[in-house]
């Protein structure tokens, strides 16, 4: 599939790309700042709607001018360009740079006819990462049915982000699919971070004791191009694993006292479900931190 990409420079972008790449995937990434991988790539300014749809409309590179046969078309748009958290710069720059670059992606690929598009959400969503003090949920295994309440500005913009995706799907009937992403870990921090995590466990409250592999996260944006018909859906998007070292009755004893439990968990399962995920698009995430600390 011909792939316009933005946000492939950054950290969950630029491993989701090598992944579509070594899918057969034609990807050109879009961001302000060079990736330095080897992949087409286009700079522009996201909040600018004239050069968004510009962008999505020409050709990727001198190879395609060979054919003569004008600008060939995008068959997906995936978007994980954004400010990915708070306190990077002020709350409000990061509400407006998020919802005003997505409005600008998802308008430009559905008047272009690009009847695919995949767009980065959060698990800030569930108003447990960013808030102020402890907020827990409000049942577990967090779900795609749970509230998205937030207190914060990164995860509101991602609320309005989906509420906007929706929005287009029920005007255009193409196919639009959100991905409620978990904290995401390249392979090299597995050694630098987890026995941090596995000593004191309450460092992953914040992240519902979930994280997503960068590897098994390009996997579930391939799985998406793959899986056509579904309209407007969220998918949550974690490993299968938590990641701490206690068991998930620990967790619940230590962390989730008086929080509902719904149905029996088995010993190290995720918090952050991911099994609408499976059944839907078929996600098969492959990776664990713990294979790479037992070696």
């Amino acid at each position: 599939m011909r792939v316009f990409f933005t946000g492939g420079s950054g950290k969950a972008g630029k491993w989701a790309i090598q992944h579509l790449q070594a899918q057969g995937h034609h990807v050109m990434n879009v961001d302000r700042v060079p990736s330095g991988s080897d992949c087409p790539e286009l700079l522009i300014d996201l909040c600018d709607a004239g050069q968004v749809i510009g962008a999505m409309s020409q050709f990727i590179e001198s190879a395609e001018l060979g054919k003569g046969t004008g600008v060939p078309t995008y068959d997906a748009v995936v978007h994980f360009a954004a400010i990915p958290r708070v306190m990077i710069g002020t709350d409000g720059e990061c509400f407006r740079q998020n919802t005003i670059t997505t409005y600008n992606v998802i308008e430009a690929a559905v008047k272009l006819g690009i009847s695919k598009v995949i767009f980065a959400s959060s698990e800030t969503t569930y108003a447990v990462c960013f808030a102020d003090g402890e907020v827990k949920p409000d049942f577990v295994p967090i779900d795609e049915t749970h509230p998205t309440v937030p207190h914060d500005s990164y995860a509101m913009s991602k609320v309005c982000n989906e509420m906007t995706a929706k929005s287009f799907q029920a005007r255009t009937g193409a196919d639009i699919y959100g991905l409620r992403i978990n904290n995401v870990i390249e392979p090299n921090e597995y050694a630098e971070m987890f026995p941090a995590f596995v000593k004191d466990p309450a460092l992953r409250r914040r992240n519902i004791f979930a994280y997503i592999d960068a590897r098994d996260l390009g996997h579930i944006v391939d799985c998406c191009l793959k899986t056509d018909g579904l309209g407007y859906e969220v998918f949550n998007v974690s490993n299968d694993d938590m990641s701490v070292g206690i068991t998930s009755n620990e967790v619940i004893e230590r962390f989730y006292q008086g929080v509902e439990v719904r149905g029996k968990m088995s010993e190290h399962e995720t918090f952050y479900s991911n099994k609408k995920a499976k059944e839907m698009v078929g996600f098969a995430p492959k990776h664990s931190w713990r294979d790479v600390l037992k070696r």
